[in-house]
């Protein structure tokens, strides 16, 4: 079978890409070694932060502001709730990198954000704690993704529009012959394609290991824990919430249903070798972290652990998306190394790929993202 694309990885990249190629009239192929809104890589855990005012750099704000439209858009097709603008809070001193990165972007970008003081956020929003010597901004456009719902929307959305999928076997094959590319998976499958797409999250760093650019994965937790204190939930006008601390970057989700408050720590994780076989254990003193920040910071929630699940981050050596095609095997498009921000991007990045895989460029502002970067040797 010859396909105009063949994709590898359908989570969230994976499967807005099939989606939009397959909307623009290609034939498409979605290869994954696990069915959709899978528990296995990055894109799952219920819920994703969405915002605008980006503090890791005012570039990415021109593509939130497309990934806005499009999970609009996406929620149109699905005919279901996928971006709930809750907003957010985020606490940290004045000098540092979010309060002082968030006021940045929402400068440059006219965005609308809400300066707190300590005393302000603690009023605005009763459940929450802030340290001393750190402020608060709050942004009411941001709020939360439902992210298995978006990846299933997002593979409904392409069968409707002509695309395929294989799940349940991994690739086992992969050359160019001729004009195109060969792939075969390990139940003997093989198909032909003009183009090919690597969106394969953790799963990355084996499928371009020709570009000699360390992709290395981290393991994350995330934890879900009853909420006594009303303040903490959706209806009664929590927002979802971001700390920089003297101890690490922690976030979260209010209570929007029985599994309470969501809570993890952005900062640091484990390095692991296997996304495959990974145990992923139970980590004592990740969990110590963050019960320690509920205790110092939302006092309301309980210490009742209710639920656990962990998700990889797979990093970049500055921490920004890489976007582009491969110089070193032709026709191949990829998203790698999101860094562990990258979710609420994956709406836009999907349709810069099959823009991309289609008709050799985009117009979306993805320059910044590119291999071009490590090769001047920046931020080595």
């Amino acid at each position: 079978m010859i396909y105009d694309i063949i994709i590898l990885g359908t989570g969230g990249v994976g499967s807005a890409a099939a989606f939009h190629a397959a909307r623009r009239g290609a034939k498409v192929l979605g290869i994954d070694r696990f069915p959709g809104g899978h528990d296995r890589g990055s894109s799952h855990g219920e819920t994703r932060i969405i915002r605008q005012a980006y503090f890791e750099h005012a570039d990415y704000v021109p593509l939130l502001l497309r990934a806005y439209e499009l999970w609009r858009e996406l929620e149109q097709i699905a005919g279901e709730d996928l971006l709930h603008q809750v907003g957010l809070l985020q606490v940290g001193p004045p000098e540092g990198f979010v309060v002082r990165g968030v006021l940045e972007a929402a400068r440059l970008h006219g965005l609308a954000v809400d300066s707190l003081t300590a005393n302000e956020v603690h009023r605005r929003f009763p459940g929450f704690r802030v340290m001393d010597g750190s402020v608060g901004v709050f942004e009411p456009a941001a709020g939360y993704l439902k992210v298995e719902r978006c990846v299933l929307a997002h593979l409904e959305a392409a069968r409707q529009c002509g695309a395929e999928f294989r799940f349940g076997s991994p690739v086992s094959l992969r050359r160019a012959e001729g004009n195109g590319i060969v792939i075969g998976t390990e139940d003997g499958e093989v198909f032909r394609c003009a183009k090919h797409i690597i969106t394969a999250g953790p799963w990355a760093p084996a499928l371009l290991a020709d570009l000699k650019i360390g992709l290395p994965v981290r393991r994350k937790h995330l934890y879900w824990y009853p909420a006594a204190d009303a303040d903490y939930r959706q209806d009664r006008g929590c927002p979802t919430f971001l700390y920089e601390m003297p101890q690490g970057v922690y976030y979260g989700f209010p209570q929007i249903d029985a599994l309470g408050v969501k809570v993890a720590e952005h900062s640091g994780g484990e390095v692991i070798r296997d996304p495959l076989n990974d145990p992923r254990e139970l980590d004592a003193a990740d969990l110590a972290r963050v019960e320690q920040f509920l205790a110092r910071q939302m006092p309301g929630v309980t210490r009742q652990l209710g639920r656990r699940s962990v998700c990889f981050y797979t990093m970049s050596p500055d921490e920004h998306f890489i976007v582009d095609e491969s110089p070193n095997y032709p026709h191949n498009f990829f998203a790698a190394g999101l860094s562990g921000h990258g979710f609420k991007f994956t709406s836009v990045l999907g349709e810069a790929l099959a823009e991309l895989a289609l008709e050799g460029r985009t117009a979306l502002p993805i320059g910044f993202l590119s291999l071009a970067r490590f090769s001047k040797g920046a931020n080595k």
